[in-house]
Parts: C-alpha cells; structure tokens; sequence
C-alpha cells in the first residue's frame, strides 16, 4: 500500500443502522401482514360457503404472484435502487390492503390479495431490503441482515395475534383497514425520510469507513476483495452449483413456511384449538424466530453460513415432525418452541451467502430469483395442503412431506463449498487501497451498484 498507512475510520453512529430499523418496521408490517392470512381463513369459509381448498388457491395465487415479483423487482432495485422500489411498493400493498375490507367472495380475495397485495409485497421482500443492507454493511451484513429479518419475526409476534383479537372483537374487515391504514400513516413516511438505496447517496462509505489521506495529499477509499465466482452479470451466475443450491433449499423453505402460515390456525381448530390459542401459538414461534434469528446472524459474521443453514433446515424438519408425533394440545407449543428456533434464520444467512459468493452488483435479481423459487414452493404446498386437508381432513401426510422436503435442504445446504466459493474465505487479491475517482476493477465491483 502506498502512502500513509493509517486505517479507514468511523465516526459515531453509522447511518446504516437507521436504515435497518426503518426497513425493521417495513418488515414488520409486510409480512407480518401476509402470516396473519392463516388468522381468516375458517371465518371466510363460513361467510362465504367456500372450503378451505379455495381459501387455499387464493393464498397459492397470492404466492406465485409474489414469486414472479421477486426477480423484477430485484432488477430494478439492482438498476435504480431499492428506495423507490420500496416507496411504490408499500404504497400499492397498503392501499389494497385496505381494500380487502370491501371483498364479498373468493375471487375478489384472489385479485386483491392474491395478484396485487402480493405483487406489490415483492418490493418489501428480502430481494429489495437485503440488497439495500448488503450495499450499507460488509464486515457485520449477518448481523445486520438477522436485525432486518427480525421484524418479520415481530410482526409475526405482534400483527399475528393483534387479527385474531380484532378478527373476535370487531370483524375481519377491520382487521384488514387497520394493517393498511399503518402502513400508509407510517410505514411510508419513514421510508421517505430515513431510507437511501447506498451509502454513496449519502457522501458515506461502506460501514462508515471514512476515506484516508496519503502523504502526497491523495484521498483514498478502501477497495473490498471479490470472490471467485464474482459476476459482472447475473446471467453468468448461472452456470455455477451456488446458486442453485441456495435456490433448492430456499424452495423448500417456501413450502415449509407458507403452508404454515396459512394452514397452522386451520389444523388447530381441526385439533379442537381454539384460533385465539393458535394465534398466540404462533407469537410465540415468532418471539422466539426474533432472538433465533439475531443469534444465528451473529454466529455466521464468524462461522460458515453454510453449516448454520444446513442446521436451521434440519431443526425445522424435527418442528413438523412434532405435529404428527405429537398430541395437538401439547403439538402446537412443541412446534412453536422448535420451528422458532429456525423460522426466518433461512433469510439473512440465504442472502448473506448469495452476497458473499456473486458480490452486491447483481445482488438484487440473484436474490430474487431464490426468493422466486421460495414463493414457487410456497404456492404449491399452500394448494397441495388445502386439497389434502378437504379430501382426508388431516394434515398428517402434508406435514410428513414437509419433514423430508426439509432434510433434504439441510443435506444440499451442508454441502455447499463455502471455504472455496466465498469472498470470506477465499478472496480475489485487489489492492488495499485506490486514489478517489480512479479507474476501480474486479475488487470494487463486490460492492458496485445502484
């Protein structure tokens, strides 16, 4: 390195973490909006007359339309920033949301909820807030990717149970006005004021490093190492194991946590649980998801993600094996306890990985397509276990598929190469440091982007 020697520094706090908790509360209220689904279900089966088959392709619709969102807006986040991607996004989710209280039937629900609350939800997914993380944090991105994905968790903690008590006490319709009047009156506003798509926007570096002077009066910026399979397109990711591995596992996550989402108060009240009770169940999964998730994000800024993956696909495999093996009574805690420890743990070490191994360049549309297939496998285990359900009235046989579907993914996680395709174990020598507005390489480009 020429020129001084001294370090990058940092000073106060860094405005990234006011963007994580921005994007924490966005969380929050998108999806813990969308696993309250579960919480309606029976009601509209019996205002409406409808089995618990067509609630079911509403929400499988309402999956693969969220699922084919996941690229586009990862592309577009990837082209013009995530900002306004999330802006426009909440935007429209909030707005229909509130239209849902004036649906009379099914179809009604497929076309608000199932094409454009869904849709519009793809830009408050993973594909977008995890981009936006990536491009603020290296050094801590598990732990900050964990604090974002939390909020899901709490949402899950506090909306989940908040519809089941306005559900009893006022009516699904108002359940459904409330969730979209928050985030029109406050989820959008915060996002104006508080989020940017890159640190660039703001004169900032990456993790607040602040550039240094040499000797000869040259500012110089850190240049960050690629890995080995670092892309200038993401087309080009696809010829490698990678990505298709984290795909496979995240399909698999998708059919594990949508059919839960929409089915776990359904196979309470079939056990003779109450919804109250299944909804609180499910807080508890989520309170307990929020400090796993926190965990497992600050474990994987020091460990192979890949093994922590691997680990939280296999845990959850024993989760849905407890609701077959065990009484429902006693089930529905046990499931609770166990799928909490590993519930959204899939999301910041899925996104971390793909990160790590492709750069931030592409980050939006290489994530989205995962999350694609995530929403792919939610879609047809959401339909697959509704049919299931109306024809034997038991979710004994779905719940089993789900246990292996999870083995596997803990298997094809395991065995993913991290030590020898990641950025963390095995970077690309770029120099330390480079004069501002110079010609940057490969080594920038990790961390390159709208």
């Amino acid at each position: 390195m020429n020129g001084s020697s001294e370090k990058p520094t940092k000073q106060g706090v860094y405005y990234g973490w006011y963007i994580v908790a921005a994007l924490f509360f966005a969380s929050f209220l998108a999806i813990g909006s969308r696993q309250g689904f579960g919480v309606f279900v029976k009601t509209w089966e019996e205002d409406w007359g409808v089995s618990t088959a067509a609630i079911s392709l509403a929400a499988a619709i309402g999956w693969l339309a969220n699922g084919f969102s996941q690229p586009l807006v990862g592309y577009l986040t990837d082209r013009y920033g995530g900002r306004p991607v999330l802006i426009v996004s909440l935007a429209v989710m909030a707005s229909a949301t509130i239209g849902v209280a004036a649906v009379s039937n099914v179809f009604g629900l497929i076309v608000l909820y199932g094409f454009v609350i869904s849709f519009a939800s793809g830009g408050i997914s993973p594909a977008t807030t995890g981009v936006v993380i990536a491009r603020w944090f290296d050094r801590k991105r598990g732990t900050a990717m964990s604090i974002l994905i939390a909020g899901g968790s709490v949402g899950g903690l506090i909306v989940v149970p908040f519809l089941s008590y306005v559900l009893v006490e006022y009516g699904w319709r108002t359940a459904w006005v409330i969730v979209g009047a928050l985030a029109l009156g406050l989820g959008i506003p915060l996002l104006l004021l508080v989020v940017r798509s890159k640190p660039g926007d703001m004169g900032l570096h990456i993790d607040g490093e602040e550039p240094v002077e040499s000797e000869n009066g040259d500012v110089k910026v850190a240049v960050k190492p690629v890995g080995p399979k670092f892309v200038e397109q993401w087309k080009d990711a696809l010829g490698s194991k990678p990505i298709w591995q984290l795909s496979f596992a995240y399909f698999v996550c998708g059919i594990t946590t949508a059919s839960i989402s929409v089915h776990f108060v359904r196979w309470a009240i079939s056990e003779d649980i109450t919804t109250g009770t299944a909804a609180l169940a499910f807080g508890v999964l989520s309170a307990i998801n929020a400090g796993g998730v926190l965990v497992v994000g600050m474990l994987s800024d020091r460990w192979q993600r890949k093994n922590l993956l691997g680990a939280v696909y296999l845990v959850r495999g024993l989760a849905f094996i407890s609701l077959i093996v065990v009484p429902g009574p006693q089930a529905i805690w046990a499931f609770a306890v166990i799928g909490g420890m590993s519930w959204l743990a899939t999301v910041p070490l899925t996104a971390s990985l793909t990160a790590d191994v492709y750069g931030v360049r592409n980050l939006g549309t290489l994530f989205g397509l995962a999350n694609m297939s995530h929403q792919l496998g939610g879609a047809g285990a959401v339909m697959l276990f509704g049919w299931a359900f109306t024809r034997w009235g038991s979710y004994d046989v779905p719940f089993a598929i789900g246990a292996l579907t999870l083995l596997a993914a803990g298997i094809v996680s395991l065995s993913i190469r991290e030590k020898l395709d990641s950025v963390r174990y095995s970077p690309v020598p770029a120099d330390d440091v480079v004069p501002t507005g110079a010609a940057v390489g490969a080594g920038s480009g990790s961390q390159g982007g709208s």
